[in-house]
């Protein structure tokens, strides 16, 4: 039997060439081009009209469990091939046959089965990045192993239940509609890192120059940290001088020579301005194999100093990259995140945390209600805290 190729434990961009930037604002783009095309993996867009969906997550679709709810503009139905040969590739469409529909007056719903669900031998539909926020709003949903005294009856019984975080679509990012408008798509080009006011906020990979071509205005439709729309109106992206030294140059080939020098700053520095992202530790969870690819979800170690980012990508088992979809989070999101991960890790006791945290109980009791988590705990105790505060 085949073994299965390892999870991610690091982003690369192996296979793709930055291009140029192009700049308009506070919205700086990288165009991400492929050496190598290949037509055995293709994307297409399924589009949804629904005011929200909901999506059964451990069970069909009307039973009881856990459900993801969010307003989610279109999907992607992802179709390979074993062999090499060319996938079907289907075009932009509404397809009905995905969940169930319900409506009253101006309101609609959409109940979909599963973040990522096969629909036939070769065919599978991904929500794309709710993907990825799904398996983080999962981190620890359980939660408290044991039944200590500190703890709510609804966090024993309940976990985490319910678990939300806030995001914004692309279209609220001011200038990103017109950039995306303007800029000019590449040959060859199937991807982007996008920047708001220099910081990465998401960056957008698929494996054929025609699915870009198709998807490229659903980085309007996308979901952004709140933080980014805040950048977009007070920030600017700062220029990049390109020079080239003429007393150097008196031959077509030493002009060549001098733009290959340049084009290859330009590529370390954009490296450099995605090295929150690109090359970091990665902690991963393999959601689908795919023939010769795999669907995995990943979040960057969680660093507090740093920024974090959680996403979605599909590998071909040689180890390029074939799709990627990220997000950044939040300060507070990464505040959240990190508490939740230090308490699984002392098993949810209070006071090895706050050990662990070098911090009393009575603070760590605090931080927990500040993040948004005071409804785990018995109503004495944030009293308690608070009165000892």
């Amino acid at each position: 039997m085949k073994a299965r190729p390892p999870l991610l434990t690091a982003l690369g961009l192996r296979g793709l060439e930055l291009a140029p930037s192009q700049r308009c604002g506070a919205i700086r783009i990288v165009p991400l081009l492929r050496r190598e095309i290949r037509s055995d993996l293709r994307l297409f867009k399924r589009s949804y009209a629904e005011d929200v969906m909901v999506v059964s997550l451990d069970g069909e679709l009307m039973a009881p469990g856990i459900k993801y709810l969010s307003y989610v503009p279109h999907g992607l139905v992802v179709s390979w091939s074993t062999d090499g040969t060319a996938a079907a590739a289907f075009g932009t469409q509404l397809d009905s046959r995905d969940g169930k529909h319900f409506g009253k007056g101006p309101f609609s719903v959409r109940v979909a089965h599963r973040m990522a669900r096969r629909e036939d031998k070769n065919r599978l539909r991904l929500l794309p990045l709710h993907l990825a926020m799904e398996g983080f709003l999962a981190l620890h949903f359980g939660g408290p192993e044991v039944a200590w005294s500190e703890y709510s009856r609804h966090a024993l019984s309940k976990g985490l239940d319910p678990r939300g975080e806030t995001a914004v679509p692309g279209s609220w990012i001011p200038g990103l509609e017109d950039a995306l408008r303007i800029f000019e798509i590449h040959e060859g080009q199937v991807g982007v890192l996008l920047f708001v006011a220099d910081a990465l906020a998401s960056a957008f990979v698929v494996p054929h120059p025609d699915d870009y071509g198709a998807l490229h205005r659903t980085l309007l439709e996308d979901f952004y940290g709140t933080l980014l729309v805040h950048y977009g109106l007070h920030a600017t992206t700062a220029p990049m001088a390109a020079v080239i030294d003429e007393t150097r140059v008196s031959s077509i080939g030493d002009l060549r020579r001098e733009l290959a020098s340049m084009r290859s700053e330009w590529t370390s520095f954009h490296e450099q301005m995605a090295a929150g992202l690109v090359g970091r530790d990665l902690h991963s969870e393999r959601v689908y194999r795919a023939g010769p690819f795999q669907l995995q979800r990943f979040a960057t170690a969680l660093e507090r100093s740093a920024e974090n980012h959680i996403g979605e990508a599909i590998v071909r088992d040689s180890g390029e990259l074939e799709y990627l979809k990220t997000f950044r989070l939040s300060a507070a999101q990464t505040r959240r995140a990190f508490l939740l991960s230090q308490l699984a890790s002392q098993h949810w006791n209070l006071d090895a945390t706050a050990v662990l945290l070098k911090q009393s109980k009575d603070e760590l009791v605090q931080r927990l209600e500040r993040a948004g988590f005071g409804y785990l705990l018995k109503e004495h105790v944030l009293q308690a805290a608070r009165r000892r505060r």
